[in-house]
């Protein structure tokens, strides 16, 4: 396990580097992928590991939106950064004084504060290939929990209709989390 970007590029380099870069260029948003090595033995003889190493990169998505959220506070309360009537992916402060490196030190906590949001509440969707379906099988007694890792083995299948679901039920879902985020970063402002 590591933080380091490199492993996960060379594992996947179409989904890192390739799909992100094209779908950005003819679409204006991005879309990519990445994996990591895992044990199918390994997770069968630790089932709750399992879950906590699934947990571990929307864990992470959640603690740098805290971070990001943490440093717009802490410009609000400077008087640096402002709420602002509407917020966009990369637009979730308004810096006060125009000029200098503030706006784009605003733009780039903006956009990280919303791309995490935006990979933990979908990585935590309880459909397969999504880190969130890992949490099912302990919902389950341990009969039920092999039959649904057998099945989600045995039918790759699964996990494209997983990520066509992902799609079309992540939009409400996000919209609804995203007002959340700001009533908390925003205290006050009526956004929603």
């Amino acid at each position: 396990m590591s933080l380091n970007p490199v492993p996960h590029v060379r594992r996947a380099p179409i989904g890192t580097v390739v799909v992100p870069l094209l779908s950005f260029i003819l679409n204006g948003w991005m879309l990519g992928w990445a994996n990591a090595p895992y044990d199918p033995a390994w997770a069968a003889r630790h089932p709750r590991r399992e879950v906590l190493m699934a947990l571990a990169g929307p864990a992470a998505n959640l603690a740098l939106v805290i971070l990001c959220g943490l440093a717009l506070r802490a410009g609000v309360a400077a008087g640096l950064l402002a709420a602002p009537e509407r917020v966009t992916f990369t637009h979730v402060a308004d810096a006060v004084a125009a000029g200098g490196g503030l706006d784009g030190a605003v733009t780039l906590v903006s956009i990280l504060f919303s791309l995490n949001l935006i990979l933990f509440a979908f990585n935590l969707l309880p459909l397969p290939p999504m880190d969130g379906s890992a949490v099912l099988p302990l919902m389950m007694g341990p009969a039920a929990a092999r039959r649904y890792k057998d099945l989600l083995a045995a039918q790759p299948m699964l996990s494209l209709l997983g990520l066509l679901l992902a799609w079309k039920l992540f939009p409400p879902v996000f919209g609804w989390l995203q007002i959340v985020a700001l009533r908390v970063l925003y205290p006050g402002v009526g956004y929603g």
